[in-house]
């Protein structure tokens, strides 16, 4: 069995993996363990190196043993820092692996969601609706113009008729006010007076009272 094998506590041949939740799961669950023995290694080697300079002049086989161990930390630091790489790296694959498959699955209900509903139209069901669509709508705008038109118990003019109708009677008022005009030819005119105009200028008073006379 693989080291991830075991780790992720997969079975053997024909056995069922982890999903890719789990997988990720356990993987940050490493990740936060292999970062613990991190801090713990930051700890032993400033110990290991505080150790070497106590000894350094009194002590000097303790103070190389001390760098030793140092060394031996640092080591395994350095190849924590590695593992902690990889196992980012396969946490990140992962994520994105398990985000491409919920989005790949999400698409393929939608497209047999589509395909359902379209087995469930026939063309030939969808074209007969639309024309008789179409033939109630014909027949709600003839009902629409019925309806609209003004009641005349059915008479209809013809336009041309009326027209010449109506010249008739222009014609005729038109000859009616010629008649009137001429017929001011009999009207009596006032008679001029018999009585001689004087021959000289007279007063006001005198004209007046002739003019009158």
């Amino acid at each position: 069995m693989s080291v991830f094998g075991k780790l992720f506590g997969g079975g053997g041949k024909g056995g069922k993996g982890p999903s890719p939740q789990e997988a990720i799961q356990k993987l940050r669950e490493t990740e936060e363990m292999l970062t613990k023995k991190q801090e713990y290694l930051e700890q032993k080697i400033d110990a290991e190196l505080l150790t070497a300079k106590k000894n350094g002049t009194k002590n000097k086989r303790a103070a190389l043993q001390a760098l030793k161990r140092k060394k031996r930390y640092e080591k395994q630091l350095a190849q924590i820092d590695g593992t902690l790489s990889t196992i980012e790296f396969q946490r990140e694959a992962l994520e994105n692996a398990n985000t491409n498959t919920e989005v790949l699955k999400n698409m393929g209900l939608a497209a047999k969601a589509m395909k359902t509903a379209h087995e469930n139209m026939d063309i030939d069901k969808v074209d007969d609706l639309m024309q008789d669509i179409t033939e109630q709508q014909e027949l709600a705008n003839e009902i629409s113009d019925a309806i609209s038109k003004p009641i005349g118990f059915g008479e209809d003019y013809d336009e041309d008729e009326l027209l010449a109708e109506l010249e008739e009677l222009e014609q005729e008022e038109l000859d009616k006010n010629l008649l009137e005009i001429g017929g001011t030819e009999d009207v009596p005119l006032p008679s001029v007076p018999s009585n001689p105009l004087p021959k000289k200028p007279v007063g006001l008073f005198h004209a007046v009272q002739y003019i009158s006379t």
